[in-house]
């Protein structure tokens, strides 16, 4: 056994090993990335749902834009004004609160209320709609397709098909909006949640065709827009819309709309 060979061999891997240690160690300082604490303090702040309905991919992205002031502290809908509040004492701001929003499905046309053209089997998609003659079995070109894209989108469960027609979980809804770029017939958009005065139909077919296609559609015949003492509810486009910074839910113009779609 040559011990002169064994020795020589042990100081090289020793050597060998240090020399790798102390690369390593110069090549970690120089190439670190930089860890900004905010941005981390913020992403342990964010409730985690990865949902996107900040407008940013996932948390991740939510943190590192309200770390570099691009998004607001209260971004994220699913967190609200509660995380808001945590994330604003982060980055030493102040908040401004904004109200609570809910999803509403513009469109009360259920099974027993519109007429069918034909009966439709096939792929039980809204978007594929646009490939089926007339836009899908349903009379109405504009109402809900009962098929519930927005359903398979939501993040949340909020969302359910009853009757042919979509219908929001007030409850559920954490407004991140997913479901209102969904609907190829953009029949949600997102109101305040505390808004009990809503229409109920996105129909801007003329008064005859709305009637013979379904019988809780708006036909434009403008008394609800009449009877408001705020001026808060028009029709324009032979179809009913509420200003919500003016209305304050008193009721007359669904007193008075006699097709009975204002809730």
């Amino acid at each position: 056994m040559n011990v002169g060979a064994i020795i020589a061999a042990t100081v090289l891997v020793a050597a060998v090993g240090l020399f790798i240690g102390i690369f390593l160690g110069i090549s970690g300082k120089k190439l670190a990335v930089e860890v900004d604490e905010k941005e981390v303090a913020v992403r342990a702040a964010l409730p985690g749902n990865n949902c996107g309905g900040c407008g940013y991919p996932g948390c991740d992205g939510m943190a590192a834009a309200i770390a570099k002031g691009e998004a607001p502290v209260n971004g994220c809908p699913v967190g609200g004004d509660a995380v808001g509040k945590v994330i604003a004492g982060i980055m030493g701001q102040e908040m401004v609160e904004k109200e609570r929003e809910t999803a509403f499905v513009k469109c009360t046309g259920t099974c027993e209320k519109t007429q069918s053209n034909f009966d439709y089997t096939g792929v039980e998609d809204c978007e594929m709609m646009a490939f089926v003659p007339g836009g899908g079995a349903k009379a109405c070109t504009y109402g809900c397709l009962g098929f519930g894209s927005c359903v398979k989108v939501c993040p949340f469960g909020a969302i359910s098909v009853v009757n042919g027609v979509a219908v929001v979980d007030k409850e559920a809804c954490k407004a991140c909006g997913k479901c209102v770029a969904k609907c190829p017939r953009h029949l949600i958009e997102l109101v305040p949640y505390k808004q009990t005065t809503l229409v109920g139909c996105s129909s801007h077919a003329k008064g005859k065709a709305v009637m013979s296609a379904c019988e809780v559609g708006c036909i434009g015949c403008k008394k609800c827009e009449k009877t408001c003492p705020n001026g808060a509810i028009t029709v324009d486009n032979f179809c009913a819309h509420v200003d919500y910074s003016k209305c304050t839910n008193c009721g007359a113009c669904k007193e008075a709309c006699p097709r009975h779609i204002i809730q």
